[in-house]
């Protein structure tokens, strides 16, 4: 779309006067676009064919986060081959950032679902994600979530063995394993420090979802997967809601999803790592 900007100048009724490309587009291609009514917009663009429900979905996942406290991007246009948001500056992050996401995920987790899963089907990266609701968190960590990845990782040719008996064996005790019941929450879904931004005024910004109604620990545990959060974010959140007790024994449960995740986008080196967790989440 690069060189045809006819259908975002229809969506936005203006006519594009320069675009550049920007960081962000590790999966899409990413613009900043100037347009001749003076504003500027951030766009996405599919590379090839891609999966028309992507942008849609994104779109959606967008408007549901913001209901709650945090920033996100505003979505000013939505098409297959394309997703228009609003313009955010980057700038260094405010004193009180990390307090501030830290008592805004505790708000936006307290906001809820109306049940474990979602309305539609959605995209974890270019993984298509089965919201199907379940009436429990066990039942939808384990059939929504782990067996999905489990399978698409044997048929990519990354799990080992090894890996599939662990994660196989997490999957049949996740009743024991899963906590204390609580109920869904709204979650992001892909929560590591790539898809949290500084707006103009130093506060946090969530991009990039794939939303449903799951554990809050879940988002928690993404967050402690690959660093980038200070233990503030995490000390603000348990001020405004506080986690279940045995919290920290079942963050390796919870950081199998995207260890699994990483296994079907990028191949059999994180097999090792998905194994490990399974086994610490079994030991703990």
């Amino acid at each position: 779309m690069g060189s045809d900007w006819s259908a975002l100048e229809r969506a936005l009724a203006a006519r594009v006067v320069s675009a550049s490309r920007v960081s962000g587009g590790d999966i899409h291609d990413a613009w900043r676009v100037e347009l001749a009514d003076a504003r500027r917009v951030f766009v996405k663009t599919a590379r090839g064919a891609g999966d028309a429900e992507v942008f849609p979905c994104e779109a959606r996942g967008l408007s549901w986060l913001a209901e709650g406290p945090l920033r996100v991007p505003r979505v000013l246009a939505v098409e297959p081959g394309f997703l228009a948001l609003e313009w955010i500056e980057r700038a260094r992050p405010a004193r009180d950032a990390d307090e501030a996401l830290g008592r805004g995920l505790a708000a936006l987790h307290r906001l809820g679902a109306p049940g474990f899963g979602l309305d539609h089907d959605n995209f974890l990266a270019t993984i298509r994600q089965d919201n199907t609701r379940e009436h429990d968190w066990a039942t939808f960590y384990g059939r929504r979530r782990l067996e999905p990845l489990l399978r698409a990782a044997v048929a990519r040719g990354a799990g080992t063995p090894a890996m599939v008996r662990a994660v196989e064996r997490v999957i049949a005790e996740l009743p024991r394993l899963c906590g204390p019941a609580e109920p869904p929450a709204r979650l992001h879904g892909d929560l590591w420090s790539g898809n949290r931004m500084h707006d103009e005024q130093g506060a946090p910004v969530l991009v990039d979802p794939a939303v449903y109604g799951g554990h809050r620990e879940i988002d928690l545990a993404m967050m402690q997967l690959f660093g980038g959060f200070s233990e503030r974010v995490f000390d603000a959140y348990d001020d405004a809601f506080p986690r279940a007790a045995g919290h920290e024994a079942r963050v390796p449960l919870y950081q199998l999803l995207p260890l699994l995740a990483h296994a079907v986008l990028f191949g059999r080196g994180y097999a090792t790592s998905a194994e490990d967790a399974a086994r610490r989440a079994l030991s703990a």
